[in-house]
C-alpha cells in the first residue's frame, strides 16, 4: 500500500478560511468544508419568507386552483415540497393535487421528479441535462402561443425563460416560492465583507444569486463596493454552485469558478483543489514551505501562525530570497504604529510557530529574508546585491 506523501496529511482546506452567504442548507455546506480543515465564516446575506406566512404565494396558489394553467413548471424539489405543504396548512392541497393532476407537468430534473411522485402527481416530461434551457427549447418547439404557463418561482433569476415565452406569444404566471429578504440582522454581512476587505477570507462560496446580490448591494450602500471588487477580482476565490449562481458577479467582471454538476459536494470538492492549486510551495532552508490563509505547512505539517507573523511571513514571501527591512516590515504589521520592536516580538513569535528558525535569515543591520535553498536564491541574491 502507497504511503501517502507529507502534503497529502493535510486536510485540503486546512488553515483556508471560506465564506459562506446560504440562508438555506448553509449547515450541510459548512460541515462539508470544516470536514476538510477549512475555518467557515457564515453571514447569510438573506432570509426566506416563511411559506406558510407568505401571503402572495397563497394568492397565487388560490389563482391557479380558480383559473388552471396549460402547463406547470416545478423547478426545484425543495420548492416543489414547501409549495405542497404550505397549501395544506391553508386547507388549499387537495385543490392543489387535483389541479396539478390536469396539467401538463413538467419537472426540471430528477429530483424535482421525486418531488412530484411523492405528493402522488406524476410529470409529464422531465430534461435528461435538468436544464431550464432543455425546457425552455421543448416548450417553443411545441409552440406556446396562446397557453397559459406557471412557473414555480424560486428566489433564482432565470435569465431570458420568461421572456422568450411571451415573446412566442405564452402568458406566463409567477409561483413565488421561497421569495428572499434582507436579513434581520446585517452584522454578520458587514463583518464578511470586512473580512474579505482585509483579506480575512481566501473564498467566498455562493449558492444563490440572490445572495451573491445582495452581498454586493450591501457593500454599496456602506460604499465599499469597489474595494470589494477589487478583493473579489485579485485575491480572493470566488466559487458558484452553478453558472446562473455566478451571473450577478460576472456581471462586475468578477472571476468565478464552478463545478461540472451544480451540487455542494462539487462545490466543496472543486474548492479543495482550487485553494490548495494557488499555493505556491517554497524550498526554504532544506524544507518545503507552503503559506496558507492562516497557517503554514511545513514539510507536510500544518502549523498555525498568529496573524501578526502571518503578515510578516507575507511580506517576506512576495519577495523570497531578498532582505526586507524592518521598516517594510514594520508597515506589514497591522496597529504596530512606528515601533519597530514590534517586528522583533513578531518574527519571535513567527520562528517558535514555523518550529524551524533557520527559515528566516537575520541580515545585521538590512531586516531578514526567507532562507531559499542556494539553488533558487542565486538570482535573488544577484539582484538583491546589485540593489
Amino acid at each position: 500500500m502507497r504511503q501517502a506523501e507529507p502534503e497529502e496529511r493535510v486536510k485540503p482546506l486546512a488553515g483556508f478560511t471560506v465564506g459562506l452567504t446560504a440562508a438555506r442548507r448553509a449547515e450541510e455546506l459548512g460541515a462539508l468544508l470544516e470536514r476538510r480543515g477549512a475555518e467557515v465564516m457564515h453571514a447569510p446575506a438573506l432570509r426566506i419568507v416563511p411559506l406558510a406566512d407568505d401571503s402572495e404565494l397563497l394568492a397565487a396558489t388560490r389563482a391557479l386552483i380558480e383559473n388552471a394553467p396549460d402547463i406547470v413548471i416545478a423547478t426545484t424539489a425543495i420548492g416543489f415540497r414547501g409549495w405542497i405543504e404550505a397549501a395544506e396548512g391553508w386547507g388549499a392541497g387537495a385543490g392543489l393535487r387535483a389541479r396539478l393532476g390536469e396539467v401538463e407537468l413538467l419537472a426540471r430534473g430528477p429530483k424535482v421528479r421525486g418531488a412530484i411522485r411523492a405528493a402522488g402527481l406524476r410529470e409529464h416530461w422531465s430534461p435528461a441535462s435538468e436544464s431550464m434551457a432543455e425546457v425552455l427549447d421543448r416548450l417553443l418547439a411545441q409552440g406556446v402561443a396562446g397557453r397559459r404557463i406557471a412557473l414555480q418561482l424560486h428566489g433564482e433569476p432565470l435569465p431570458g425563460f420568461v421572456e422568450s415565452l411571451r415573446e412566442a406569444g405564452a402568458e406566463v404566471v409567477g409561483v413565488p416560492v421561497y421569495r428572499w429578504m434582507p436579513p434581520e440582522d446585517i452584522g454578520p454581512v458587514d463583518r464578511l465583507i470586512d473580512a474579505t476587505l482585509a483579506r480575512g477570507v481566501d473564498a467566498l462560496a455562493f449558492t444563490s444569486a440572490p445572495a451573491a446580490a445582495s452581498l454586493l448591494a450591501r457593500a454599496e450602500l456602506r460604499g465599499v463596493r469597489d474595494e470589494l471588487l477589487a478583493a473579489l477580482r485579485q485575491d480572493v476565490l470566488v466559487a458558484c454552485v452553478g453558472p446562473v449562481t455566478a451571473l450577478p458577479l460576472e456581471d462586475f467582471e468578477v472571476p468565478t469558478v464552478q463545478p461540472e454538476r451544480f451540487r455542494l459536494g462539487p462545490l466543496v470538492q472543486l474548492l479543495c483543489v482550487e485553494l490548495p492549486g494557488r499555493v505556491k510551495v517554497l524550498p526554504v532552508a532544506g524544507h518545503r514551505v507552503g503559506i496558507r490563509g492562516r497557517a503554514v505547512v511545513v514539510d507536510g505539517e500544518l502549523r498555525t501562525v498568529p496573524p501578526a507573523g502571518m503578515a510578516l511571513l507575507r511580506a517576506l514571501a512576495r519577495r523570497p530570497g531578498w532582505v526586507v527591512s524592518r521598516a517594510d516590515l514594520l508597515r506589514a504589521l497591522p496597529g504596530a504604529g512606528s515601533d519597530e520592536h514590534a517586528v522583533e516580538t513578531a518574527m519571535a513569535r513567527l520562528r517558535v510557530a514555523l518550529g524551524a528558525r533557520e527559515l528566516i535569515q537575520t541580515v545585521v543591520k538590512r531586516g531578514y529574508r526567507l532562507a531559499l535553498d542556494p539553488t533558487s536564491v542565486d538570482a535573488a541574491d544577484a539582484a538583491d546585491s546589485a540593489g
